[in-house]
């Protein structure tokens, strides 16, 4: 075992996991540490890259577990001697550096999600605050904390960048990161697969019991293919299997596993979920589809099919500036947005494969904003809050893009003009609101006989909505720890 950084105190095995730690010369066996699990990282020990204009070496790795997903931290060995954490959260990369905090931290319990706060001076919004175990760990590492011990991790965010505070320790450890891309950090030594080919992960449905192959390692939820019921695997194959019927399946436009480019990256859909939002005091339900699209490089994002049209997301590092409560804009890396919709969401049907834990009736609370064709959206469960960034898409963008040009028609959307304050109307428009209008009661007539948990009679596809839509996916698997 060779110890490459003067600030390692703990080193696993590769061969046996034995856990040693270094105390001086001596070298002592306290342990042994859990295998690895395989998260599909494409990063691996030994790798190198460039951060700043500066070498570096991922020397050692930690996985942790909460009750939403997993994230992984790599030791990053800089040839200056200085350590940092390029932190991996389902294919989203933040590189972070330990920080001295100037006041004391506040109890982990005083953090209230979506609470805006200041650390230092510099105004955050909690994102997340969660309990979290180390669940593995290899290689050379300047810490370790104790194998399946919960502790607290708060997680804030500013404009760009994210402070996580570990409870686990006295006092709490503080780290401040920004997003990166792999690409940026000029990596080498990355594993040479671009899919992970094994298909070996099968277990059967415990509803029907026909096959089930899993795909992502990260997957915390899949559907059978036989029966849609949706199944939970957040304990593991080898865990209890707990499975939820689902009637009436929704069929997505795209086929789960079609392969696509859109904005320059290649994707390959994974997963599908249909859901439900009604504004608050308001009996009208609405209905939108988003496709979990991944890409082993870029990660996770979200195609999302609504009446307002096709729009491609993701969830953003940094948080907006927002005032909370009933603020009626945001400003995000200095874009203005204002908001257009205030609503609940529940997801009501999925198939695919997930990799936070999703379950039908999951419910948030939603805030859409737009500036012209750019688009932001913020979501709130009890845990965490989610802000998600993207641009609409021409309908036939989409078509050509998963190349479904023979189902042009059915992909099309009223592709709406970008968000904007309407100007004074003269009489023509007047007659054409008015010709609108009459259709519009007609329309909605035709529907209010309808249960829409049912038959999702104002879904995207059909029927008309007059309120709201989604333009971000849910993020469960938790924020770049």
């Amino acid at each position: 075992m060779e110890f490459r950084s003067a600030q390692s105190t703990h080193a696993v095995c590769g061969y046996c996991q034995s856990t040693v730690v270094r105390s001086g010369d001596v070298l002592s066996r306290v342990g042994k540490m859990a295998e690895v699990f395989d998260d599909h990282s494409p990063l691996q020990l030994f790798a190198t890259g460039k951060f700043n204009d500066r070498n570096f070496t991922l020397i050692g790795r930690l996985q942790f577990k909460t009750d939403d997903g997993t994230w992984a931290e790599w030791n990053a060995f800089f040839d200056d001697g200085q350590t940092g954490w390029l932190a991996e959260d389902n294919g989203a990369y933040v590189f972070a550096f330990p920080t001295d905090n100037k006041s004391e931290l506040p109890a982990a319990d005083r953090f209230v999600v979506g609470a805006n706060t200041a650390i230092n001076g510099k105004p955050f919004s909690v994102a997340s605050k969660q309990q979290a175990v180390l669940i593995s760990a290899q290689g050379e590492l300047p810490k370790l904390p104790p194998l399946g011990e919960k502790f607290t991790v708060v997680e804030l965010r500013g404009d760009n960048d994210v402070l996580s505070i570990d409870y686990g320790t006295s006092p709490p450890l503080v780290s401040r990161g920004t997003a990166v891309q792999l690409d940026d950090l000029q990596l080498k030594g990355l594993k040479d697969e671009s899919v992970k080919e094994e298909k070996g992960r099968q277990f059967n449905c415990p509803h029907c019991g026909a096959p089930v192959t899993v795909t992502l390692a990260t997957s915390k939820s899949i559907t059978c293919g036989s029966c849609n019921s949706l199944i939970d695997m957040s304990a593991g194959i080898g865990g209890e299997l707990k499975s939820a019927e689902q009637d009436e399946p929704v069929q997505p436009l795209i086929p789960l596993g079609t392969l696509g480019e859109l904005q320059g990256t290649k994707w390959q859909v994974v997963g599908f979920q249909h859901r439900m939002g009604v504004a608050p005091g308001d009996d009208e339900h609405f209905g939108w589809s988003e496709y979990l699209l991944y890409n082993q490089k870029k990660g996770f994002s979200f195609l999302v099919d609504s009446e307002e049209g096709w729009s491609l997301v993701r969830p953003t590092t940094g948080a907006p500036k927002w005032a909370g409560g009933n603020a009626s804009s945001a400003t995000y890396l200095g874009t203005p947005f204002q908001l257009k919709y205030s609503y609940d969401a529940e997801t009501n049907y999925v198939c695919g494969e997930f990799y936070w834990l999703v379950q039908r009736g999951q419910k948030t609370f939603n805030r859409d904003f737009a500036n012209g064709k750019r688009l932001l959206s913020q979501e709130q469960s009890g845990t965490e809050v989610v802000w998600s960034t993207g641009d609409q898409l021409p309908s036939d963008t989409v078509a050509k893009a998963f190349g479904l040009e023979g189902k042009k028609d059915l992909l099309e959307r009223d592709d709406v003009a970008p968000f904007s304050a309407a100007p004074s109307m003269g009489i023509t428009s007047i007659i054409v609101l008015v010709v609108v209008l009459l259709l519009l009661s007609l329309l909605l007539s035709r529907c209010s006989s309808c249960d829409p948990q049912v038959e999702n009679c104002s879904s995207s596809s059909s029927g008309y909505r007059s309120t709201a839509g989604s333009y971000g996916g849910y993020s469960g698997g938790g924020g770049h720890k």
